[in-house]
């Protein structure tokens, strides 16, 4: 990716951290947008640039379109051009069906739905005038399957699939859009509670995902794949086999 610019969201911690530095290593320029991690996208930023290639943080709360063209201004502005967008921020919390009320479905809406679109609009806005593009959407397992407790996650995630599928209509032949869809992804930190030995026993290939197998999907699809566009790609060990 020498030469190239990228920017992703929700880039300074887990998934969104692991992607930055994938792209960072294959040589892209990076673009760490945060909206409350910020020592974590800093920290993100300054190894991108101990790897000889240019990056910057970018604060702005993708749920807001405002903030969302400032950023993209500033983009602009900076590197003159941009090559890929992945859309990785999002928030995840759980709610039963009773105790889901208009603010809990407003804010994931949001964040996981209308963010994603203001900044493919705005990435498209860029990557029209230069005669390519690539925008990568990290959707969910969730979109795909029924999770009770996350049924207001679960629709954004599957109007985020439905999006990416539009928009590789929408913005074909010059910009690609296709999205990610984690499974159980597990982080060194986390506690192996008995929760999650009974999740990993349900996943086929019998173990959980890691940021870097996120990382390494949208990675090749940002570099060998010039014939993908409007597909979802499910990382998550089988489970979404029927």
């Amino acid at each position: 990716m020498q030469g190239q610019v990228a920017l992703v969201t929700g880039a300074g911690k887990r998934i969104g951290r692991e992607i930055a530095l994938t792209l960072g290593r294959a040589g892209a320029d990076v673009i760490v947008n945060y909206f409350q991690s910020r020592q974590g996208a800093q920290a993100t930023a300054r190894e991108i640039a101990a790897m000889g290639t240019r990056s910057i943080t970018l604060r702005a709360d993708v749920s807001r379109p405002m903030q969302v063209a400032a950023m993209f201004r500033a983009v602009q502005r900076r590197f003159g051009r941009l090559d890929l967008l992945v859309n990785n921020a999002g928030i995840f919390f759980a709610r039963t069906w009773d105790e889901l009320d208009e603010e809990d479905f407003d804010r994931v809406l949001a964040a996981n739905l209308k963010g994603p679109f203001f900044c493919a609009q705005a990435a498209a806005r860029v990557m029209m005038p230069q005669g390519r593009g690539n925008i990568i959407n990290i959707s969910s397992l969730g979109g795909l399957q029924s999770w009770p407790t996350y049924m207001h996650y679960c629709a954004s995630k599957a109007a985020l699939i439905s999006l990416t599928k539009t928009l590789a209509k929408a913005l074909a032949p010059v910009i690609r859009v296709n999205s990610v869809a984690p499974g159980s992804i597990l982080f060194p930190d986390e506690e192996r509670t008995g929760a999650v030995r009974n999740m990993i026993r349900a996943i086929p290939l019998q173990k959980g995902g890691t940021a870097d197998d996120i990382a390494q999907t949208v990675l090749f699809l940002s570099t060998h794949s010039e014939f993908i566009t409007g597909q979802i790609i499910a990382v998550d060990g089988g489970k979404s086999i029927p």
